[in-house]
């Protein structure tokens, strides 16, 4: 790891340019969301600069990898590194990411994996870690695929999510316009969601509200399974 002469940490500007090659999307931001969520405590200097050891850049890349390669939410994180604590501060070394995420398996090519946590960009940030053009992401602004941002908003993990998907789509030919429907079938399938955990969210007892997120998401990878199966059999002969 390169160090400065006269000390034995990094910056953040220099913890960046240590880990970029592996994680290319990692921002300043990101960094310091995982350091307000408690996720890192890097020590400080005593003009309020952060100071990376070498255990605080191992640990950053193993959260890194658990949110990259295996999309585990933070509370599940928090519990990767409690039992690595509880371990001495021993961090598994999660290894480069497999030959079926990054190239595709036997069922063809996957986009590779997003890092979809605690993101906050601007307009510009997310237009340029998503690769898009300008008048591509004023598209998809004006068709509804993203909501279009006042002025000091940010968009979040999900926006860059589903800009960076709109921009592999358009290497295929694809306009803003032929994504508006899947911004349709989400609202939809929101509404319809919003429907079925409704009866646990209006109790008022304290775990009501962890039992509908709870099954908020099990419902979206019920839908996710859903929608890839019917989809991969309506596409059988294409495929």
């Amino acid at each position: 790891m390169p160090l400065s002469r006269s000390r034995d940490y990094l910056s953040i500007g220099e913890v960046l340019d240590a880990i970029r090659a592996d994680f290319p999307d990692v921002s300043v931001s990101k960094i310091r969301f995982l350091e307000s969520e408690g996720l890192i405590a890097p020590e400080r200097t005593q003009a309020g600069y952060r100071k990376f050891y070498d255990g605080d850049v191992a640990r950053l890349r193993y959260i890194l990898s658990l949110q990259r390669d295996h999309f585990l939410p933070l509370r599940v994180i928090r519990e990767r590194l409690a039992a690595a604590d509880a371990n001495g501060g021993v961090y598994p070394d999660e290894g480069p990411r497999r030959a079926s995420e990054s190239s595709g398996s036997s069922d063809g090519p996957r986009p590779a994996p997003v890092d979809v946590t605690g993101v906050q960009l601007t307009r510009d940030e997310l237009r340029t870690a998503a690769g898009l053009s300008d008048a591509q992401l004023r598209g998809l602004e004006d068709f509804g695929v993203l909501d279009r941002r006042g002025a000091g908003e940010h968009y979040d993990e999900n926006d860059l999510l589903v800009a960076k998907a709109a921009g592999r789509f358009f290497h295929y030919g694809v306009e803003p316009r032929h994504l508006r429907m899947y911004r349709q079938f989400a609202e939809r399938e929101a509404s319809f969601f919003e429907q079925i955990v409704a009866p646990v969210a209006r109790r008022r007892d304290p775990d009501a509200r962890r039992e509908a997120s709870q099954s908020v998401r099990e419902l979206v990878g019920l839908a996710q399974q859903l929608r890839e199966g019917a989809l991969r059999s309506s596409l059988r002969d294409a495929l």
